[in-house]
């Protein structure tokens, strides 16, 4: 069989599978709605034309309030706003992947609904916080709208929805350390990204448990599909102009970096049972062994990094090019 015929017969058993796995997805949606409380970026900053005096006071008291935020976290805002904005491709890519009219397109639409309010969100605190020069910030984020986003998994389900898994948990983790950072400073933008930490949470729980139905069922092609993505996640916002600089930056203040991933890949290795799979074939065998040795190949790259991070300095336009130094 050629390699593109054994291609086609691959998508189609794994096209099968999905739609076998459809009744697990109702279920899964089903705890999601019982499990969440819906929010709206109004709740955290109104703008509404009539406010109480204390909702009025509290928003043109904002600026003032988050005046002394650190550039380092202004920049981990900024990359997790930017990384929200991507919604567009995000949307698509499970849209081709998984299809339409069946109950992965059902999950993509409330997906999507939840996930529009996290950039609108912070979208807003910026403007209303003032942190940014915002024509500078939205020109970095129609760039990267521009640029589009087509993860090597694109076309293969297992291995887009073993990425999203991560993903989801790897930009939880990141809203989440950022609240606690941010929060010493500012209030407002520590409830908020809570909240938005709280839903990706939610959002992981679904992928995770979906990506376990499917190594219940074939085995093999899963741990081969996890295999391509959790060594080297490529976060969602990789093709953000600056991005490596952004990340670093976010890296360097302790607010998610590669440490942070590897407790990620912890949390989905032992989640989805990996270590106690017992694949019938030696290709699966192969793969679960070598997804076992993940975490200890992810240690090593992070000494390697930290034994060469020197000082270095940073600067981006959208916090008018102030030039930030750390170690």
């Amino acid at each position: 069989m050629s390699k593109s015929a054994s291609d086609a017969h691959a998508l189609k058993i794994k096209t099968e599978a999905l739609a076998s796995l459809e009744p697990l997805a109702e279920q899964l949606m089903a705890r999601h709605k019982e499990n969440r409380r819906l929010w709206f970026p109004g709740d955290f900053l109104p703008a509404n034309e009539q406010m109480t005096d204390e909702q009025a006071r509290d928003m043109a008291e904002l600026p003032e309030r988050a005046r002394g935020m650190p550039d380092a976290v202004r920049v981990a805002l900024a990359l997790n706003l930017l990384t929200e904005e991507g919604l567009p491709h995000f949307h698509r890519l499970l849209a081709v992947t998984l299809g339409s009219d069946n109950a992965w397109s059902r999950w993509n639409y409330m997906w999507t609904a939840e996930e529009d309010r996290h950039g609108c969100a912070l979208h807003d605190y910026v403007r209303d916080a003032r942190l940014f020069d915002m024509r500078a910030f939205e020109a970095l984020q129609y760039q990267y709208i521009e640029a589009g986003f087509d993860p090597d998994s694109s076309g293969d389900p297992y291995q887009v929805i073993a990425y999203t898994t991560l993903q989801e948990r790897a930009t939880q983790a990141a809203h989440a350390n950022t609240a606690r950072v941010a929060g010493r400073h500012e209030p407002i933008i520590q409830r908020l990204l809570a909240h938005v930490a709280n839903d990706e949470s939610r959002h992981f729980r679904f992928y995770r448990d979906i990506f376990r139905g499917i190594l219940d069922i074939d085995c093999t092609r899963a741990l081969q599909a996890a295999l391509k993505v959790v060594p080297r996640l490529a976060m969602p916002g990789h093709t953000i102009p600056g991005y490596m600089e952004m990340a670093e930056v976010v890296g360097r203040a302790q607010i998610y970096g590669p440490r942070h991933y590897r407790k990620v890949v912890d949390e989905c290795l032992d989640a989805w049972q990996i270590s106690q799979l017992t694949p019938d074939d030696a290709e699966g065998r192969e793969a679960q062994d070598k997804l076992m040795a993940v975490p200890a190949r992810l240690d090593r790259l992070a000494d390697i990094l930290e034994k060469r991070t020197r000082s270095k300095s940073f600067s981006f336009d959208f916090i008018y090019a102030r030039v930030m130094e750390l170690g």
